[in-house]
């Protein structure tokens, strides 16, 4: 009867871990099939075209320089390759600056005409207009529609999904800010979380050490949003006013934030790792002549290391994960850094503040899907790497 219980609790225990593993591989497995569906989308608005005259030579433009057509940094055609001629934006709304009511019809329904009239006899005209509205499409000349690229999304300078008529979904900012953030946190997070884990391991009495932990595991469960206004309130302002800053929002704001928020996971597992180093290894090493302190660095923490290790991989995952903390302080602005004292944005806050109003199976909706495939290797990759570092150490 013993045998059978244990057979069931070995089964049980080895279905729940083959459930968890199933479980992680098809959520991973839905962020690709969601976020690939982004290079298969067209780089012009979906439904829309862009008409050129028909004595207009240039046949492609790239994301960005269709942004700058259409925002007038790019005002002649020679600037993208074609003839020394003014570029003339016109849009659907511009249509009655051309045509009357009565030209166009009561319905609008000779709009088509009139609008396919104008780009034949306009020779610097593009025209973005919905496709149908090009009722002669041999008689103008259609800009070629790509799919987004690999270059335009993870070498793109710009992250812009709701600019017409080609968003730009260029991820550089959102990487850069990332990493910026979470490099600066654990800058800061793990010499005092070390630090406080050697003092509350080896250096402080029973009631101290107690206390420390019990201050330690409240900060653990305080909601980030409470951090958030922490920052904002207390982070952000005395940034302003140290650095003269025009606003305090920033991304040193958002890296002290996470660094708080990672401190009692550092902490706590870090101490109780070296907490579990061997009584007789302290007593070997003080034996032999070494002082407290010699002990601490030449035997505990080497004997720790895999612990801290895991300490210093549960912070890392809390601060580039996090969310609303870093939504409130950093500025939120998708621009690539150039100092840690400027406004940025990270992924996770990317992801939350626009997942809700992104159209579900749009450009926008998958590029938000493909953010996350890029969170998820981000963290594997810093994973990998103080593992690496970590073995290099025991060896």
């Amino acid at each position: 009867m013993k045998k059978v219980f244990e057979k069931i609790i070995e089964g049980i225990l080895a279905c729940s871990g083959f459930v968890t593993s199933l479980t992680i591989v098809l959520i991973v497995l839905f962020l690709f099939s969601e976020a690939v569906g982004l290079f298969h989308s067209r780089v012009i608005e979906e439904g829309y075209v862009l008409a050129l005259n028909k004595d207009n030579k240039v046949s492609e433009l790239t994301p960005v320089q269709i942004k700058d057509v259409f925002d007038e940094e790019i005002t002649n055609w020679r600037e993208v390759g074609g003839e020394n001629l003014p570029i003339r934006l016109f849009r659907l709304e511009d249509v009655t600056r051309y045509y009357t009511e009565e030209q166009l019809g009561a319905s609008y329904e000779n709009a088509g005409a009139c609008i396919t009239d104008l780009v034949e006899r306009t020779p610097g005209i593009v025209a973005f207009v919905p496709r149908q509205f090009i009722v002669r499409p041999d008689s103008v000349h259609l800009l070629r529609d790509n799919t987004i690229s690999l270059k335009d999304v993870f070498a793109g300078a710009e992250w812009f999904p709701t600019a017409t008529p080609a968003p730009q979904f260029g991820f550089l900012p959102l990487i850069t800010g990332t990493l910026w953030v979470s490099l600066f946190a654990i800058l800061i997070a793990l010499p005092f979380g070390l630090a406080v884990a050697v003092y509350m391991s080896e250096v402080a009495d029973h009631k101290i050490r107690n206390l420390m932990k019990s201050v330690i595991e409240l900060l653990s469960g305080i909601p980030s949003v409470v951090y958030g206004f922490f920052g904002l309130i207390v982070i952000v302002p005395l940034l302003q006013r140290v650095f003269d800053l025009p606003v305090g929002e920033s991304g040193l704001a958002g890296s002290i934030v996470l660094a708080i928020m990672a401190l009692p996971t550092i902490i706590t597992v870090t101490e109780d790792a070296m907490r579990n180093c061997p009584r007789a290894m302290r007593e070997a090493s003080l034996a032999l002549g070494a002082s407290q302190w010699q002990t601490i660095y030449k035997v505990v923490i080497p004997y720790s290391i895999s612990g801290i290790t895991s300490g210093v991989v549960l912070g890392i995952g809390r601060a580039v994960g996090e969310t609303m903390a870093v939504l409130m302080v950093t500025g939120n602005a998708a621009v690539i850094p150039h100092t840690i004292l400027e406004p940025l944005r990270t992924i996770p806050a990317t992801i939350a503040a626009e997942l809700g109003e992104a159209p579900a199976g749009g450009a926008h909706y998958e590029a938000l899907f493909l953010l996350g495939v890029v969170l998820f290797f981000i963290s594997l990759l810093i994973n990998f790497t103080v593992e690496a570092v970590s073995s290099g150490k025991r060896k």
